[in-house]
Order: C-alpha cells, then structure tokens, then sequence
C-alpha cells in the first residue's frame, strides 16, 4: 500500500508541480547565485593574491623556492579534499549529468564545502582551469541541497539540479540564456516546457544577484566595431574546418592526459605536476595561467604577433592538458575559449601576411575562434553560439557565429570524435560503478523522453520497446493532448513520454530512450 501511495503522490506531484517549479527555480536561482557569486568573488581575490606572490617573487629571489613550497603543501591539500570525496574532481559538469541520468548520488553538502574549497585553491595557484565547471556544479548542489531540506520528490529535485547548473554558468558568465540553453542541450540533450521554464527563473535570478555585485557591464569588454564582410565569409568556413581539427585534437589528448595520469601513484604525485608547473610559468610565462579571461582582451588589442601566439596556443594547450588531466577540480570553458580565441587570431595574422582583405576584423576572429572551439569540443553549439554573444555584449554577429560553430561541429562528427563531457562521463561512470548491481529501493523517479524523427521508436507501439522491468509508461503528450498510454499505442515523432520506474533502474532507462528514442536510424 505504501509503495502504491509513492507512486500516486510521485505521479500527482508532476502533474501540480509545473507552475510551482517557476517560483521554486526562482528560490533555487537565488541560493545557487549567492554560491556562485561568493566563488567568483573570492577566485578575482585570489588571482590579485597570485599577481602579488609572483611580482614579489621575482624581485626577491629568495621567495622563490618558499612559493614552491606553498605549492606543494596546496597540492597535498587539494589531494585531500579529492579524497574526502572524490567527486569534486575536474570540470563537475560530468557529474552533475551522471546524478540527473541516476546514475550516481552525490553528498550534496560535501560536495559544495570540498568543490568550493578545491577550486579556489587550484585557480589560486595559477593552475590552467576555469570558473564554470566548479560553477555549474556548485550551483546544482545548492539545488539539490534546497531539495533536500524541503523534502522534495526525486523526480522534482532532479529538475531543481538543472535549474542549478543553469544558475550556476547564468551567474559564473553572466549569460542567463546560455545557461538555460547549457542545460537543454547539454544535460538534458531534449527540451521541455518544465526544464525550460524553471531553468529560465533559475537562470535569470542567478544573473541578478551577479550583476548586483560585479555591474551590467558582460565579461569581455572589448568592442567589435566592424561587421565582416560578405565577401569575407569564406575564410569563416575555412576557420570553422581548422578549428574543428583542432578540436578533435584537444579531445584525443584530454583523454590520453588522464590515461597518463592514471600510471602515477597517488593523488598526491598526480596533483604536484600541475601545481610545480605553475610555478614555474609563474615566473617565466605567467600568461598561461589561470582560466585568461585577461588574455582575450590582450589579443582583441593586436599587440602581440604571430610567433608570441603560436608559443601562447602550445603552452597553454600542455598546461591545460596537464591541470585538467591530474584531476585537479576546475572546469575547461574559460581555458578552451582562451584557446579558440588564439587560434582566431592566429588565422587573422596568417591571411594578413598574405593579403589585407581582413583589415581590422581581428575582434571578430576572436569570438569567431571561441565560439567555435566551444562547438568542436563540447558538441553544443546554440549554447556556444549564445555564450560568446552574451559574453561579449552583442548579438550582432549571429550569422558568422552560427555558420563557424556548424563546420566546427561537422568535422569531429564527421571523424567520430565524441564530445568531451560523453567522454568525461563515460569515464567517470565505469570508475564509479564497475559492477554496478540494482537493488530495488521502492524509490519512485520519473523520466521524460521525446520521440525523434527517423528514431527507432518511431512507429513502434510502447510494448514493442524493451523497457527495463520496473519501469512504466505512465504518460504520453501528442502536442496540447496527454493521455495514458495502453500498450497497442503507437509510437510518433514529436511524442513527449514519460515513465515511472524504481530509481535504481533509472540510468538503464536512460540509456533505454538513447538507443530507441533518441537516435535517429539511417535506413
């Protein structure tokens, strides 16, 4: 009896809950904002702390050796932390897509102290990582504690988590509708009026407390005053094809760098080669270091050449490889727009030895650079699209943006190169769970699916797929109509389904709507 009652309120819960989740996205926005904005406040503190220790340090070169000491003893810290709970590892966008598939439980209050602390000491030494990553999941650990503590149903805290991960980059980048769009095409990889709308409250509140504390001005400052040409647009093609090569590079040595890393003993050994690496850029090339928000309005001023941009691409490609590779927590955005940026601006250069036909377009490179990279590497490329607008201040370049994000895109797709957080997540779930055995918990969640066009679900009625056991199609919506599906029902694209099942089963199912629902087949 008590079992059918949870599913009863479980499923009258989902059905009353629509509007509610606005006002709660709104509150979630408002804790995970506050988070994230004490995280980036703390992280500009620390950076200015960073400047300070290496200015000293090369004017009295007995403080050197003291630096690298405070070094090792952040690493030995930060190794720690990773043990205390082994979650707070690299980017955390991973897990929180691992968590909202089931596939893994997070400690919420423990995940949101060690993050918080890991991260401010790997950005504050210098390492080559970003903001947003430990952002996002800050964020969606806020929500979840929120959830917790108001004893929300699974189902609804799951919903909570986007709403704070979305909150999370809204406030990390001051770009609200990336965030709801991250959360869309990333996390949840479908849309959804529920995931949309609560996102949006999230997102928007989140961008509120932000700019109530760091101003309305975006994070990059410089101007793009020219509109390129259409006579220009092919070389936007011929980027887009560069950088996604070079995006299937980053990609293949991401994961070759965490392979290495594995070799080594300890936590502790992995850790103290990016942070004795730091020191030593420190204090011979401090401008790989950090996410380099700095460093993309040094290359929108022209100054540096050729060469300079080359040897900028190559160190702080390896230190990224290395930072994020050792498991350090921190996140790879800001560091791979950085590096987009470079290669912007090094194609700029390039056609500029040849011909002048792209005078004064070098701010335009830039974020056509970012934008793409973001697109070759992380396969989202609306959220890529929207990010860079949002962070520059203007939407004015949509269309160059849009076409060098789709050939950026097309060529790792092409060479099936898996997008980096399918990679991060595949990984991080054959470590968790190895031989993971379901045990029925009598937890209840619901989970949504849409029917793709030339999916295999298409056509096929509900009892034709092979739907793990404990679970049940409780719901079908076919446009403004939603009715319980019987098992004669036919299948049809643009059909919103949703399915009951015991929580334990839940990364099946998802794996499940993946192979029948949302894979399109090529017949």
């Amino acid at each position: 009896m008590r079992s059918e009652n949870t599913v009863t309120n479980t499923i009258n819960r989902y059905r009353s809950f629509r509007y509610a989740l606005i006002l709660e996205g709104v509150a979630v926005g408002a804790i995970s904002g506050v988070v994230v904005v004490a995280f980036r406040y703390l992280l500009g503190y620390a950076e200015i702390l960073l400047n300070s220790v290496l200015n000293y340090g090369r004017t009295h070169t007995w403080f050197v050796p003291v630096w690298f000491v405070v070094l090792a003893v952040a690493a030995i810290i930060v190794a720690m932390l990773l043990k205390w709970d082994s979650l707070i590892s690299g980017s955390g966008i991973p897990q929180v897509e691992g968590e909202i598939m089931g596939e893994i439980d997070e400690c919420w209050w423990r995940v949101l102290l060690a993050k918080l602390a890991g991260g401010l000491i790997g950005l504050g030494c210098g390492l080559s990582l970003g903001r947003e990553g430990p952002s996002i999941q800050l964020g969606a650990m806020a929500a979840k504690g929120f959830s917790r503590i108001t004893k929300r149903v699974k189902t609804e805290e799951k919903l909570l988590m986007t709403c704070g991960a979305s909150a999370g980059l809204s406030a990390a980048f001051n770009a609200p509708i990336a965030g709801v769009l991250f959360s869309l095409e990333e996390i949840h990889k479908h849309f959804s009026p529920e995931i949309l709308l609560s996102s949006m409250a999230a997102s928007i509140t989140s961008d509120f407390v932000s700019r109530n504390v760091f101003g309305l001005k975006p994070v990059f400052t410089f101007h793009i005053t020219h509109m390129m040409p259409l006579g220009t647009y092919g070389h936007v093609l011929i980027l887009g094809v560069i950088i996604g090569l070079m995006g299937v590079v980053y990609n293949t040595c991401l994961s070759k760098s965490q392979d290495l890393y594995q070799k080594l003993p300890g936590q502790t050994m992995r850790l103290l080669i990016p942070f004795m690496l730091a020191g030593v850029f420190g204090f011979l090339y401090p401008s790989v270091l950090g996410g380099g928000h700095s460093l993309v309005e040094v290359l929108s001023s022209g100054e540096m050449v050729m060469g300079s941009l080359c040897l900028l691409f190559v160190l702080k490609f390896v230190f990224s490889m290395v930072s994020f590779g050792s498991g350090a927590p921190g996140g790879i955005f800001l560091p791979l727009l950085v590096m987009g940026a470079v290669i912007g601006g090094i194609y700029f250069n390039a056609v500029g030895m040849v011909s002048g036909s792209l005078d004064g377009l070098l701010g335009n490179f830039i974020i056509l650079g970012m934008a793409g990279y973001f697109s070759a590497i992380v396969r989202a490329p609306i959220t890529g699209i929207i990010l860079i607008s949002e962070m520059t201040g203007s939407f004015s370049h949509l269309l160059t943006l849009s076409m060098v994000s789709l050939a950026a895109y097309l060529v790792p797709d092409i060479m099936r190169c898996a997008p980096v957080y399918d990679q991060l997540l595949h990984r991080l779930l054959a470590k968790q769970n190895p031989d993971k055995k379901a045990v029925l918990t009598g937890e209840k969640v619901l989970v949504e699916g849409m029917i793709f066009h030339g999916s295999a679900a298409e056509g096929m009625k509900v009892s034709e797929i092979a739907w793990p056991k404990t679970c049940l199609v409780v719901s079908l919506m076919r446009g403004e109509a939603e009715f319980v599906p019987r098992g004669d029902t036919k299948l049809l694209a643009g059909d919103k389904i949703v399915v009951l099942c015991d929580e334990t089963a839940e990364g099946q199912l998802h794996r499940t709507l993946q192979e029948f629902c949302e894979t399109v087949k090529m017949q």
